[in-house]
């Protein structure tokens, strides 16, 4: 039984983080049709708030105090907003392949913020980690900086999408006990309504200027991958993968979507693949492997407290 529950974890996780590889450049080829990046982070929130809604009506309901519903409009800002539209619009500016690999760097802004606000030590595994990260990531926003193609990269979408793994981190720093509180549905649910709430009003008038003009099928096809399989589905598939593994094995299969992004990507033909990017491909998965593989604070206390019973 507990071998079977591992298998079902482990192939959760392997299926949202494949889901969100695909979601990048299929995402792009809809913003490259008919759909911008602030009509496409609009359907991705509200069209998810709605499948949330459906889906809490058939699982136990949570009582949910007035003081956590408002701390969600918190985690909604930096979990989903702030995530999911700088994100999206960085995507519709640069290459699939850049957004990936910038994703990746996601665990070393966590480290960072973890020690600022949890008080996690930074040991040298860490510093190193970070090290490497960062110079990844400058290579690639130096050379998305030195081209004037698009299927390459764009300085100003690398950017946005580097600003987006930041915003999710300081959310799982600020808003962990709050998340762990309440099942998936509930979570989500409310965060998804409080980003729906904040978002539209100021896009509606975007969204309603793109909608009114023809679109392809292929497009809302697209749109529909995005908005079910790339944010509903995998949001579950995260939440059931991470109630069984470690946190340093759910980081890991993280390095899944790149491949899937990149792979797809050039399949597509909207994007191609430099030296640079194998180089930031490099440095950045190296940089996180350390920052994963480090200690924490309750590993170095379990230690001191193991040497002081010994």
């Amino acid at each position: 039984m507990k071998t079977s529950k591992a298998l079902i974890a482990h192939l959760a996780m392997f299926g949202a983080c494949a889901g969100w590889g695909l979601m990048s450049p299929v995402g792009k080829d809809a913003m490259l049709h008919g759909f911008d990046g602030i009509t496409m982070v609009s359907f991705r929130v509200a069209g998810a708030c709605l499948l949330f809604w459906i889906a809490s009506l058939f699982v136990p309901k949570e009582q949910v105090p007035w003081r956590d519903r408002l701390m969600f409009i918190g985690a909604a800002l930096t979990g989903l907003l702030f995530n999911q539209c700088c994100f999206t619009i960085g995507l519709s500016i640069t290459s699939p392949i850049n957004a990936s690999i910038v994703t990746t760097s996601m665990p070393i802004f966590a480290m960072i913020l973890a020690a600022l606000i949890l008080r996690e030590p930074i040991t040298g595994k860490k510093a190193l980690g970070v090290l490497m990260g960062c110079s990844g990531a400058l290579i690639l926003i130096l050379s998305s900086a030195a081209h004037a193609d698009a299927r390459v990269g764009d300085i100003r979408g690398d950017l946005l999408c580097l600003f987006a793994q930041f915003s999710f981190a300081l959310y799982l720093s600020l808003f962990n006990p709050l998340i762990k509180r309440y099942n998936v549905f509930t979570v989500n649910k409310y965060m998804f309504s409080w980003a729906t709430l904040m978002l539209l009003p100021l896009s509606s008038y975007y969204v309603y200027g793109v909608i009114s003009q023809p679109i392809l099928l292929l497009t809302w096809i697209e749109v529909g991958y995005v908005v079910v399989c790339g944010t509903f589905f995998c949001y579950i598939l995260t939440m059931i993968g991470q109630r069984t593994l470690r946190p340093t094995v759910v980081s890991v299969y993280n390095y899944v979507q790149p491949i899937v992004a990149v792979a797809a990507s050039l399949i597509m033909g909207i994007s191609t693949m430099k030296l640079t990017h194998v180089l930031a491909v490099v440095l950045v998965f190296s940089g996180v492997w350390l920052v994963v593989k480090s200690k924490s604070r309750k590993d170095i206390e379990e230690e001191r407290q193991e040497k002081k019973n010994v």
